[in-house]
Parts: C-alpha cells; structure tokens; sequence
C-alpha cells in the first residue's frame, strides 16, 4: 500500500502492469479512431451535411481508410530541415501524450473474469500524480516547438513560437484551478481525489475551477478557437506545414490523445471519476459503484466532455492571437489566482472555527467595499492619441509620436490628394458650363 494512495497495488506484478499499459495503448489508439469519426459525423449534423456515410456501416471505417492513407502515402522529407530533429518531434509529442493515462483511474478494484485475481483498474498512482499529469503536458509541447523549429521554414517556426507562448499561458491557468481541488481533497494522487468524492463530486463548490480548467484544456490542447499555431487562414498549417504521410500522422494522434488526456483529467477532478451519476449511484446501496459498471461511467463522462470540443469547433470563431493571450494573461490567471486565495481564505476559516454567519457577513462587507473602490476608482485621463478627439485641429494620428488608427468617435481628416466629390447632377451641370464656355472662346 502506497502512502497517501487510495487504490492498492500490493498485489500487481510486473506482468500485470505490462498488461494494464498494453490495454492502455490500445484503448487510446482506438478511442483516436472513433473520436475523428465521432467529430466529423457531429460537425457535420451542426452543419446540415451527412458526414462519414461509405466506408462500413455509418462510416465508422473511414477513419480506419483515412489511418491506412497516410501510412502508405509518400513520405517527404524537407531539404532544409535538421533531419534528426524533424524525424524525433512528432514522437516526442505522441510518447508525452501516452504517458497521461498511466495515473487515470477507470474504476475501483476489479476482479479479474475466471479468476480470484483482483486489482485496481489503473496502471500506477503516487501521491503526486496531478504534477506528473501537468509534467507530461508540459514536455509534450517540445515536440510542437521542435518539429516547427526543424522544418527550416518561417510559417512551422512561427507555429511553433505561437504555441510555446500558448502552452505556457495557458497551463499556468489550469495548474491554479486544480489548486482548489487539492485544497478540497487533500491530497494530489487521482485515487484519493476521486474517493474524496463520494458524496459531492467536485465541480458543484469548485464551479469557477471547473470552469476555468474547461477553457484552458481547450487552450492546451490547441484546439478551436484557440488553435493559433496551425491556423491555416494565417500559418499555412503552422508546425506541421512541412510534415506529410504518418510524420504527420504522428501529430494528429498526438492532439486527439491529448483531447483524451484532458477529459479523463476533468472527469477524475471534478466529475466523481468512475463513480455513477445520482441517482444512479443510490441504486442497491451503490452496487453500481461496484464491479466493471464504473468503467461505463467513466467513459460516458469522458466522451461527453469530447462532445463539448466538438461543440465549441462547430460554435466559436478563431480569436486573434493578442486576444487569446490578454484573454489568457488579464482573464483566466487573475480570476484563477484570486479564486484560490478565497476559498484558502474559507478554508482557513472553517479551521478556526469561524461560523457560517460570520463567514456570511464577512462576505458582504467584502462585497462593499470591492464595489466601493470600484464606483470610487478614479477614471483614467486619455493620453496621446486618444486624447485628440474631432475638435477644431481634428484627429492627430502621429500625436503619440508614432502612427495610430482612430478609435471609435474619432475620424481622420479628409487627405490633400483625395478628389474633391461633388453630386452627380452638380457636377453635370459643371461639365456643361465648362463646354459652353470653350465653345465661346474658340
């Protein structure tokens, strides 16, 4: 029995574990598989098309025809590139992706069919299993920055830059909102954060981490609308411009796995992890929390967290990139931070032995005087070019000491070299004139 675990592994070899991780790898593989299927047949309902409807029943082979594609298509290698490096980023970024699910716990112990043999339905856990999740995350994106460097071509490298920034900011955010959810359980291994819910899973009291943890997995996992290092409107493809044939293939796995990754993170987290729904889970004294049935609720919980990528890509725009990042940097990280260091406050609190009335009026008077500073906040004087509005001197676009457009309110002066615009019968008349008048001369 590990210290600080809930889950016991006394009783695994290493010929179990090397069985759980073989499992592992072919659960990702083929949950790859039918989540493009399952993404192409959905975006394709949001769009009023039939989506995948050829290859085998419902298209579900297409994804299979579309795997077996690029493994036999010509594999290129750019003249340019540094060929060692280019050839070890997108594995780079596949290995990090498998190594996320080895500390997921799919159910509690299980009993092996036509065996006594019994086991915890996971392949390892420690106490400080949440960092290693964000350890791997982090090393995966050496293989986006690697391969875009590598490929000796600007569009690749500036994906890669873009998604170094990206990762970075973004995990920042998701690290603080899994801080609450280690103040809530106590501890950081994933079996003991999902028995610490069993009778209130997390995401009810901790709804602003959840939320926040939602965003940012979109974020980290580059996908719509914060999929700015492959945007094809401005970077081609962005890192993986120069790659082709299953080099290629190697980073579209690598995304979808990492998908994966964040959901079961998610629902370990917030959702109850393998545990069943109410009222589902009063069922028979929770018999359904017994057995094999935990399976079934983790991965319904998984992939309708999958639903919700797949909902957001058919929903929302690309942003800009220096919107995802104020969003990211003056958004996400303030409201993370400051969500901790409430409920560390509340925590605290109810250590001392603070009453929920005092904590009540103490919230109110919090709420005074946030929105006193607030209405009492001086308003911010308009400096340089927005200070220049449409009076007498006009708009003054080099008032900052360098080019600006104006701001809403605000009009450039009409240009010296524009035409002068006259109405059309104005300028008939005008015409006429002019001709009488060279008539008369001549």
């Amino acid at each position: 029995m590990i210290p600080g675990v809930a889950a016991d592994f006394s009783a695994d070899t290493i010929w179990v574990s090397v069985v759980k991780a073989v499992l592992i790898v072919v659960f990702l593989l083929t949950s790859v598989l039918f989540a493009i299927w399952f993404e192409r047949k959905l975006v394709a309902r949001m769009q009023l098309r039939p989506g995948p409807n050829w290859h085998g029943p419902f298209g579900l082979l297409q994804s299979l025809a579309d795997a077996m594609k690029l493994l036999l298509k010509e594999d290129v290698t750019v003249t340019n590139a540094d060929r060692r490096v280019y050839l070890l980023a997108p594995m780079i970024s596949v290995f990090c992706s498998l190594l996320v699910f080895a500390v997921i716990p799919f159910g509690p112990s299980v009993t092996i069919p036509f065996t006594d043999f019994t086991t915890p339905a996971q392949l390892t856990d420690f106490p400080v299993a949440v960092l290693y999740i964000l350890a791997c995350a982090s090393i995966g994106v050496y293989g986006i920055v690697l391969g875009g460097w590598s490929s000796g071509s600007t569009y690749p490298l500036l994906g890669s830059v873009r998604s170094t920034a990206q990762v970075i900011s973004y995990e920042l955010a998701m690290g603080l909102s899994l801080v609450s959810v280690f103040i809530m359980a106590g501890s950081m291994s994933t079996s003991s954060i999902v028995e610490s819910q069993t009778s209130l899973w997390w995401f009810i009291p901790l709804a602003p981490a959840f939320v926040i943890f939602l965003i940012s997995m979109v974020g980290e996992t580059n996908r719509l609308p914060f999929d700015l290092p492959e945007a094809e409107g401005e970077l081609v493809g962005g890192y993986m411009t120069e790659y082709s044939s299953m080099k290629f293939a190697w980073f579209f796995l690598a995304e979808y796995i990492a998908m994966l990754n964040v959901s079961a993170v998610a629902t370990t987290l917030f959702l109850g992890g393998w545990r069943a729904p109410w009222p589902l889970s009063l069922v028979g004294d929770g018999v359904l929390n017994t057995g094999w049935w935990p399976l079934l609720w983790f991965l319904a919980k998984v992939w309708l967290l999958m639903f919700l990528f797949v909902w957001v890509r058919g929903t929302l725009l690309r942003l800009r990139y220096d919107q995802f990042m104020v969003f990211g940097w003056k958004v996400l990280i303030p409201f993370a931070l400051a969500w901790v260091v409430i409920l560390g406050v509340f925590q605290w609190a109810g250590l001392a032995g603070v009453t929920q009335t005092q904590m009540i009026v103490g919230i109110l008077v919090a709420l005074a005087v946030v929105m006193a500073v607030l209405w009492l906040w001086p308003e911010k004087k308009p400096t340089g070019a927005e200070a220049t509005t449409d009076g007498e001197g006009g708009f003054d676009a080099f008032a900052g000491g360098y080019p600006v457009p104006p701001v809403p309110g605000q009009t450039l002066p009409p240009s010296p070299r524009a035409r002068r615009t006259v109405p059309p019968a104005e300028d008939a008349e005008t015409r006429t004139a002019t001709a009488v008048d060279d008539e008369e001369t001549r």
